[in-house]
């Protein structure tokens, strides 16, 4: 099979190689990739103890072509959305991934596979930002980041929740911003956005979400005293004003998580924002893109796309 791999463990080179199609064990299935998520970690996400070259890619959908004796509940033929992450066997920037039934959930078919493959990370990423969050009805939240893959999601849970939502994002995003549910956007590349977010609630917002790395300390300055900031990428910074900082907590499975927002798409109360689709020989460039942090939702690559 094709395959996208990191080469080794001392360089973060990821090139296009021919590898064997994964053998799978009793309790696997191997599936056959229709679409995967683009990351901005993909090509760091490799086991401390991987082999190489390893196959990169931690999301995907696809077709179940071969099970294990042990598998239940799944079926030759359907239709899955997986998730891949730090497998000793690789990801799936793949033609195949050998996936254990854990990590799988059933698609329905009202959702196509490129739907499917940029659910898992960001869509995880999200609810379980708002869980640790734990914001009630009417509170009011910053999002840092708001127009990427975590952040559109993030807006429309919240305000289907009650919650109250400003986000910050370049200009051009903004109406992007409103049209999924904030209430206002901000730009974060002018010295005044922060004097825009107290204008709107004077005595700060109840919480926010860090989703970038180094965003964390500006979000606490607009956070009022005794608030929340919550952060995804981990960044270290000390509590101020009695606002608490607090790391994002992984409280569901892939299985829970995926469920959930499933649901919420077939309602018609969640929609993915999906900037572009990418051929699989373009799948170095998607990467490159979702590295530089501006893409505007998820990028996939599709193995259909021309």
């Amino acid at each position: 099979m094709k395959a996208y791999v990191r080469t080794s463990a001392s360089t973060q080179e990821v090139e296009l190689q021919e590898l064997a199609i994964p053998k799978i064990t009793e309790a696997e299935v191997l599936v056959e990739i229709q679409a995967f998520g683009v990351g901005m970690h993909d090509r760091y996400v490799v086991p401390p103890n991987a082999t190489f070259p390893y196959v990169i890619g931690s999301e995907a959908a696809g077709v179940i072509i071969k099970m294990g004796s042990e598998v239940s509940g799944f079926g030759l033929g359907d239709r899955v959305i997986l998730s891949s992450s730090f497998q000793l066997k690789g990801g799936c920037w793949a033609q195949y991934a050998a996936v254990s039934c854990e990590m799988l959930v059933a698609m329905p078919h009202s959702i196509s596979f490129i739907q499917g493959a940029a659910i898992p990370v960001a869509g995880k990423t999200a609810l379980e930002s708002l869980r640790t969050l734990d914001l009630k009805p009417g509170n009011t939240l910053f999002v840092a980041g708001a127009s990427g893959a975590i952040g559109t999601i993030v807006i429309q849970l919240a305000k289907n929740r009650g919650i109250r939502v400003i986000g910050s994002a370049s200009s051009k995003n903004h109406p992007h911003l409103l049209l999924l549910g904030a209430e206002k956007a901000v730009d974060y590349s002018i010295a005044e956005w922060k004097d825009q977010i107290k204008q709107w609630m004077p005595e700060g917002v109840d919480a926010a979400l860090a989703i970038h790395r180094g965003t964390s300390k500006d979000s606490m300055d607009i956070v009022k005293t005794g608030g929340k900031v919550v952060t995804v990428s981990g960044d270290k910074v000390d509590s101020e004003r009695e606002t608490k900082v607090e790391q994002m907590q992984h409280q569901l499975s892939i299985q829970e998580a995926v469920n959930m927002l499933i649901q919420d798409m077939v309602e018609k109360k969640l929609h993915l924002v999906i900037e572009n689709v990418y051929s699989f020989e373009q799948a170095l460039d998607a990467l490159e893109k979702t590295e530089t942090g501006h893409a505007r939702g998820k990028l996939v690559v599709s193995m259909e796309e021309a």
